[in-house]
């Protein structure tokens, strides 16, 4: 790991660098894509660079990295490397461009902090970054091995369903015919789409389901809500895309899978369209009969907003052992609470492991209260939708 020398090294610079990270990514970003703007045009999400959202989440993740390497020298975060490394895997990113990002990060980071930037501090933070780079490759490449490649695939829309009025469900097939990979529930797939202006911009959505054999279905919130910039693809895609029309998609991937026996109880929080791997789980579940308990848990603006709601009670119905509480803000049915998810009442039974999906506020909340109640910290695992900011408060 780490060596003796740049870790002290990193250890005595960290406090200075992590406290630039904001301005270092800021300026890193701008300088990368002034020089390669096809990376802004076809690669990285432009809604989530003009909030700064991508910018925050980078920060968080090497400062992350850093300071593990520094308290924990004989072991790296294999947890948070695997999260990003299937985001990457999903967008398709080559290993060369881990040397395109080292170029215009080293570079901001020499113009933000100037002469602070010995040769031994320089020679320091490039240790941390290429073990961060390699690291991430290794775990891309095996990721697309399993895969079988990192290509994108063309795929029919044979249905379009409207869940609610801002979200759509999209079942598809392989417009090659070919075969369909199976997936863990939970996983997502990328979709890349060409919008008015050429750009070809990808985004995530996770598989709601198995709605046949051959088939692939993912649902879409569209994104039109203030302060967040109107959704370029969750538009495109409510806009224009029609049964008969043929997307990109990517394999599956995402390592927020089930991973319990029949014997382990389980809790599966959601809130808004974060219901979607949550209704995906819910169905492999009664597929397989499964016995333990399981608490279905999911909060919503109201009845209305509230996607896959039918399949989300069906599966759970299915389940032997199960307990569900829906909370929604208006609305609320006599079976269902008023306001936000709230744990206080809710049992939770010894060595439950829960799945989180939703807001980071929801899920922050829902951790604490978990942990509160019992449930070790490694066994609450959860889910972003966009950039993990989960380490960038």
């Amino acid at each position: 790991m780490l060596s003796e020398q740049s870790a002290a090294t990193v250890r005595a610079t960290l406090p200075a660098v992590g406290a630039s990270l904001g301005e270092i990514t800021e300026r890193f970003y701008a300088g990368m894509f002034a020089a390669r703007p096809e990376l802004l045009r076809d690669l990285f999400n432009r809604g989530n660079q003009a909030a700064g959202t991508q910018r925050q989440a980078l920060a968080g993740s090497v400062a992350a990295f850093a300071a593990h390497l520094v308290d924990h020298p004989d072991d790296r975060p294999d947890a948070m490397l695997s999260r990003i490394a299937h985001k990457h895997a999903s967008l398709g990113v080559a290993p060369d461009q881990y040397a395109i990002v080292h170029e215009h990060l080293f570079a901001a980071i020499a113009e933000v902090l100037g002469d602070a930037v010995t040769p031994e501090v320089a020679a320091a933070w490039e240790e941390v970054y290429w073990l961060m780079a390699n690291a991430l490759i290794a775990v891309e490449k095996r990721l697309h091995e399993e895969r079988g490649g990192a290509a994108w695939r063309p795929w029919e829309v044979v249905e379009r369903v409207t869940e609610t009025a801002d979200v759509v469900t999209f079942r598809l097939r392989p417009a090659d015919g070919g075969p369909v990979r199976g997936f863990r529930p939970g996983q997502y797939v990328s979709v890349r789409v060409a919008l008015a202006d050429g750009a070809r911009q990808i985004r995530q959505y996770s598989l709601s389901g198995e709605p046949g054999p051959g088939l692939r279905q993912f649902s879409v919130k569209r994104v039109h809500e203030e302060p967040a910039p109107e959704g370029e693809v969750s538009g495109h895609l409510h806009a224009r895309v029609r049964a008969g029309d043929v997307l990109e998609l990517s394999e599956a991937y995402g390592d927020l899978v089930l991973d319990a026996g029949d014997d382990t109880p389980l809790l599966l929080a959601s809130a808004g369209i974060g219901v979607t791997p949550v209704v995906a789980m819910l169905g492999h579940l009664a597929g397989s009969g499964h016995r333990a308990p399981v608490t279905v848990v999911h909060g919503d603006r109201s009845p209305a907003h509230h996607a896959l709601r039918t399949d989300h009670e069906a599966y759970a119905a299915k389940l032997p052992d199960a307990t569900v509480r829906f909370w929604y803000e208006q609305d609320a049915p006599a079976d269902a609470d008023t306001g936000y998810v709230d744990l206080a009442d809710v049992p939770v039974a010894s060595g439950t492991r829960a799945y989180l999906c939703g807001p980071l506020p929801f899920m922050r909340k829902v951790r604490e209260q978990l942990i509160g109640k019992g449930v070790a910290p490694a066994d609450v695992h959860y889910e972003v939708f966009g950039p993990d900011l989960w380490l960038a408060r």
